[in-house]
């Protein structure tokens, strides 16, 4: 019996891509959300909204009864927020979103499980978010901008108000079980790390689950905000700046050298100075000796020269290809 396969034109894939490039942010609060009042929710968005309202009363509530909760309760939320850190910018961040690296399976799961723990959510939409914001930025269409709305658009608002962005276009590499698997446990994982520490106590209560969630979420949405606010620059120019005193906050992790990561969006090292202290990549080079981290991607002699947390460097907006082959597999 004979076979025959069927081969797709060029036009009718260059056909697909496009409709897939332009597959839109649909926003129920309309075309310009970021107009709306800061308490209206996108369709399906309420539920994240309620839960960062509540978080934020919850650390209030927590710092004014419980400043000094002792230094065990300390230690162990620091530790939380700093591996919760780790996964965001290691394993959601450089491997999954730009696949700048391959992680172990174990590796990656594992640093999956504390980023979720620290409420960065799910692996694809925090995927999905990253590329389409790379992909559409210094436009209307970048869905976390602060040119369109503002600080507080880009810090939070976007959360809940900006609509979802469509994972068959922005991660199809990710519609696998294994990544699955964790968007059916992120609301029993969540409850868990917000209550979780009530069984040790008051304090352990705030500082465990709220107070450490928020100044997770700040550390981590200040990249979205203040990372993209550089001034004088010229309308369409690169917005992303390197800031040094941000570092602390995000635990010296390397977020903080956003300038540099938008001049190589798909390198694994972020601090391309000696003293652009960059704990992600430090963690990923550790692991590239003993074989946890493969295809590690580094930056060129000629990029890394350029950038200068002094004097920021002018850079072309990246855009990643509208091609769904444009992102590798994640191992």
């Amino acid at each position: 019996m004979s076979s025959c396969s069927f081969k797709p034109t060029a036009e009718l894939l260059q056909a697909r891509n496009s409709r897939l490039s332009d597959a839109p942010i649909v926003s129920s609060l309309g075309p310009e959300p970021w107009k709306s009042p800061w308490w209206k929710t996108a369709k399906g968005d309420r539920a994240t909204f309620y839960y960062i309202v509540a978080i934020h009363i919850l650390a209030a509530i927590g710092l004014v009864f419980f400043p000094t909760p002792g230094w065990k309760v300390i230690v162990a939320s620091v530790a939380l927020g700093w591996l919760g850190g780790l996964g965001t910018t290691v394993c959601y961040h450089r491997a999954l979103a730009h696949t700048a690296l391959r992680l172990h399976p174990v590796v990656k799961h594992a640093l999956i499980f504390f980023a979720m723990f620290n409420g960065s959510g799910s692996p694809d939409s925090w995927t999905a978010n990253h590329r389409q914001h790379h992909s559409k930025v210094e436009t209307v269409d970048d869905i976390s901008s602060p040119a369109i709305g503002g600080f507080w658009w880009a810090h939070l608002r976007w959360l809940w108000q900006a609509g979802n962005v469509p994972l068959n276009r922005w991660c199809p590499d990710l519609n696998k079980p294994e990544y699955r698997f964790w968007n059916r446990i992120q609301v029993p994982m969540l409850a868990v790390s917000l209550f979780g520490g009530l069984a040790f106590g008051w304090p352990a209560f705030f500082w465990l689950g709220a107070m450490r969630l928020v100044a997770s979420l700040h550390a981590q949405c200040f990249v979205n905000s203040i990372a993209h606010m550089r001034e004088n620059r010229e309308h369409g120019e690169d917005s992303s700046q390197n800031i040094g005193w941000l570092g602390p906050i995000q635990f010296l992790q390397g977020e903080n050298w956003h300038q540099n990561h938008h001049a190589s969006p798909s390198s694994a090292r972020f601090g391309w100075k000696f003293w652009q202290i960059d704990v992600g990549w430090y963690s990923i080079f550790m692991l590239e000796l003993v074989g946890l981290a493969t295809s590690v991607k580094r930056p060129s002699r000629r990029e890394s020269a350029v950038i200068s947390v002094v004097t920021p460097q002018v850079i072309a907006p990246q855009v990643i290809a509208p091609q769904v082959v444009a992102f590798d597999t994640p191992a």
